[in-house]
């Protein structure tokens, strides 16, 4: 049962990386976009979690610097937009 779990979990993390490059690369979205770094981190942290499962840890580390450039992302992009609020 915990192999199913896994694997839906690794799936799924390379489905959302995938379709926010994808999208992204058919320009439905934005790079600055919530949607876009929400897939990606999201993905990230999904693979993450099955790379930290199967003790993958160079697979691991990355995936958790990809998630980690999507909040950084998100993070200026909402400070920018509480500064330009009146």
């Amino acid at each position: 049962m915990m192999n199913l779990v896994m694997s839906i979990i690794g799936w799924s993390g390379v489905a959302f990386c995938t379709l926010g490059y994808l999208f992204l690369s058919m320009k439905l979205i934005r790079a600055d976009s919530l949607s876009f770094q929400a897939l990606n981190i999201l993905g990230g942290l999904c693979l993450a979690i099955t790379a930290l499962n199967t003790h993958d840890l160079p697979n691991a580390v990355a995936n958790v610097l990809w998630m980690s450039i999507g909040l950084y992302a998100l993070s200026r992009q909402f400070s920018k937009r509480e500064q330009k609020q009146p």
